[in-house]
């Protein structure tokens, strides 16, 4: 969500040394990016865990420090490693930490306001390299954008043979899990849909999921003819990026291979339940449209979903409308 920024800091600053620290994984996800000069891999967990990453990273001397997460040990990491300028949101006990605290956008009651992620990370970009005050306008033609090395699709190539799929054939990717129970579609649905998209539409559907997933992602697998665990085949976020660009449509619940997908410009549709879709609305890509389907449409915009978990229960989606759905990002299909 992040990259709409990570692009404006590239090209804004076309002659300074940019470095990224990212937990493990999301240098796959980076990789081919062409953003950062040196990526530092590291996770600040632990009593000690700040200290550490800040020695790894201190040789460098960053002059600044733009801290995209809320999270407090990212700051100290910052704070302890010596980097003069540190900007980010004054949240959750950490402004002592910042030189540039930037408050976040709140509701009259007190409560976080509903801002697009993507936004809120372009906030801080332009606060850090615009006059104080700057009105942050996101570019409308602004779009999520990654890019597969060719490592990472030979690795996608080789995974997929492996598991019988001939180049050229037509694929579907079902992502059916999540951090958060609450916001899983049923299974049986996911599956359901899995054996029309195969039974009538002449896709090889793929099912992905974290390796903590994997029971779930082979019980929907099992339930479509032909169907292919993901999970099972093993891999890494890379060679996930690339088997994802291979696919010509992605259903997803709201968790991060949707952001992967339409960075990637693959046709999406997501289902939310209660979680409000406004904190991840996502600026696709020309020619690779997204369809949203809410557990309950008639929501009303003063409102949010989260504060609602009983009417937006997810499984009030039911097959009909996802189905529909797909038919609006993929028109081949409709008939």
């Amino acid at each position: 969500m992040a990259t709409p920024t990570l692009k404006l800091l590239r090209t804004s600053l076309p002659g300074a040394f940019l470095g990224g620290l990212v937990r493990p994984g999301i240098d796959d996800v980076l990789d081919g990016l062409g953003v950062f000069d040196e990526v530092h891999v590291e996770r600040a967990s632990g009593i000690f865990g700040p200290k550490h990453v800040a020695a790894k990273v201190r040789p460098r001397r960053y002059d600044t420090a733009l801290l995209l997460t809320n999270s407090f040990s990212t700051a100290l990491v910052a704070r302890i490693a010596g980097i003069p300028r540190r900007v980010g949101y004054d949240r959750d006990g950490r402004g002592f930490l910042l030189t540039d605290r930037i408050k976040p956008p709140r509701r009259s009651d007190g409560r976080w306001a509903i801002v697009a992620a993507v936004e809120y990370y372009w906030r801080l970009g332009t606060t850090l390299l615009g006059p104080e005050g700057h009105e942050v306008v996101f570019p409308e033609d602004a779009h999520l954008w990654l890019q597969v090395t060719q490592e990472q699709d030979r690795k996608a190539q080789t995974m997929l043979a492996a598991a019988g799929i001939a180049e050229g054939e037509r694929l579907a990717i079902l992502n059916p899990g999540g951090n958060d129970p609450s916001k899983r579609w049923p299974p049986d649905r996911f599956a359901a849909l899995g054996r029309l998209l195969t039974e009538k539409h002449g896709y090889k559907v793929l099912v992905n999921g974290a390796p903590s997933e994997q029971e779930l992602s082979s019980e929907i697998a099992a339930a479509i003819p032909g169907g292919i665990d993901l999970a099972a085949l093993g891999g890494t976020l890379g060679s996930l990026k690339g088997v994802i660009a291979r696919t010509s449509l992605m259903v997803t619940n709201d968790t991060g291979p949707r952001h992967i997908a339409a960075a990637l410009g693959v046709p999406l549709v997501t289902l939310f339940g209660p979680t409000d879709h406004r904190w991840t609305s996502i600026p696709v890509r020309p020619g690779a449209p997204e369809a949203l389907v809410l557990a309950d449409p008639t929501l009303p915009i003063d409102l949010s979903a989260n504060d609602h978990p009983e009417r937006c229960r997810i499984e009030r989606i039911d097959l009909a409308r996802v189905v529909e759905a797909v038919e609006r990002v993929s028109p081949a299909l409709r008939g």
